[in-house]
Formats: structure tokens, sequence, C-alpha cells
């Protein structure tokens, strides 16, 4: 199927369904989209998180006699960057990939590219930069985030493959 008619059968799809979900009947199934998603875990944000908690401590000392803050507030500091870490932790990046589009979170959101906005993807050990024609490249590591390396080159490959993108190996 052409892509302007898989997208014409899922916008009527989605109407139907949602005209099916107000009458109280079940949806139809919709066509699911392979989507293959690659998560890390994000470890240097946190770890400095906690290295900043363990210097404020050692450095303003709550436990003295001549702690001159309040001593709620200093601890709910602590706490709030306790949090915050924790935040990071959980927060998993990810490189999801479907059939014409990648998306992955960034601190300002969510971003996604098309095949035609790449212009190259390069394969090194332990990391993948995938080059954009507008903007800044995307880079993905083993070392930082702790990505899936290995199963994320296939993919992409498969990916670059469909889309005409040009694919280099480099060793470092």
């Amino acid at each position: 199927m052409s892509r302007s008619w898989e997208r014409a059968v899922q916008r009527n799809s989605k109407q139907i369904n949602k005209r099916r979900k107000k009458d109280g009947k079940q949806s139809l199934s919709s066509p699911a989209v392979q989507i293959d998603r690659f998560k890390g875990r994000s470890m240097i944000m946190p770890f400095t998180l906690v290295l900043l908690i363990i210097f404020y401590i050692l450095m303003f000392k709550p436990w003295a006699a001549d702690f001159n803050q309040s001593v709620g507030i200093f601890w709910s500091t602590v706490g709030c960057y306790v949090l915050l870490a924790l935040f990071y932790f959980l927060r998993r990046p990810y490189l999801a990939v479907t059939k014409d589009k990648l998306e992955t979170r960034k601190f300002a959101g969510y971003k996604t590219l098309k095949g035609m906005e790449i212009r190259k993807i390069v394969q090194m050990p332990g990391y993948i930069v995938i080059e954009t024609v507008k903007g800044g490249n995307w880079v993905f590591s083993k070392l930082m985030n702790r990505y899936p390396i290995d199963a994320m080159a296939v993919r992409l490959k498969e990916f670059a493959s469909q889309h005409q993108i040009e694919w280099e190996t480099r060793a470092k």
C-alpha cells in the first residue's frame, strides 16, 4: 500500500472507532504499527546530582551548632535533589524506530525524524550517530546512556536501506 493510502485508512478507522465508542460498541482492530523501541538508562545525571547532594551536606554541615539557616528548608532542598535524581534515573531515554520515522526524547521534549530528514547514520564502537539535514546530530552512546548499540545498529541498518540513507561504519 502507498503511504497516502495507509494514512487515509488510518484516518477513516479513527473516525469509525470514535463513532463506535460513542455507540458503546467495540472498536475495530486498527492495523498495528510496528515500533522497535530501544531503551537506555541515564546514569550520569543522577550520579552527578547525588555527588552534589553529598557536597552540599558536607559543606554546610547541618549538624553543627553554628548552622545559620533553617534546618527544614535545608533538608527539603536535599530531598528535592534526591527526587530529581530519582526522576532522571527512572525516566529512561529511548530510540523508537517505526516504518517511516525515528523518535526520541530530548530535554526540550519529543523529537521525530522522517527518513528524508536524515543525511547519514554512522556506527562506531559504542556509539550511533544520526546526522540530520537540519539541526543537531543525534548521538546514542553505550557509555553515557546504556543503549543496546548492536541491536540498534541492526534495526537502523534496515531503516537506512529502506529510505536510501547513507550508512557508515567507523572504527574509532
